[in-house]
């Protein structure tokens, strides 16, 4: 059965590929995207901090604020930069005091244009049965237009 990249559920994500000139620079080379892509997202969005988690054993968590995780995925150079609302305990109970879901939505709807003019370099088109996808490079100009 083929696959494709992982990313959490509910996920604003956005895809791009990793090409490694030499496959065994391949590990160094994701490790200095996610922390460009860690950078550029604090720059972008100031609330987010420095976080180490998973979510999942695919989805890695790199920063992290009061309504969201931001994170990066990778499956066989294909990488989904992701940021969903959070899904932790501290969250929910926090949540449970006062409502912090329906401000986590607005904020991400708010942030999503930015977000995918940061990482958005193919969209994902469809799905096969058995869980391949299929993507198109994005419009430069439809990406500029949107920032």
């Amino acid at each position: 059965m083929g696959r494709s990249v992982s990313y959490p559920s509910g996920s604003l994500v956005c895809f791009t590929v990793l090409e490694a000139e030499d496959p065994e620079s391949f590990g160094f080379e994701f490790e200095w995207f996610c922390e460009d892509a860690a950078e550029r997202v604090r720059a972008a969005f100031p609330s987010l901090y420095a976080y180490e988690g998973w979510r999942g054993r695919e989805d890695r968590i790199l920063l992290r604020n009061a309504f969201a995780d931001f994170g990066i995925s990778e499956y066989r150079g294909l990488i989904a930069t992701w940021i969903v609302e959070r899904d932790d305990g501290a969250y929910w109970d926090a949540d449970a005091q006062s409502r912090r879901s329906p401000g986590a939505q607005r904020w991400l709807a708010q942030i999503a244009p930015r977000f995918e003019a940061l990482f958005g370099d193919y969209d994902c088109i469809g799905r096969f049965s058995n869980g391949e996808a299929i993507y198109r490079e994005r419009d430069p100009i439809s990406v500029q237009m949107s920032n």
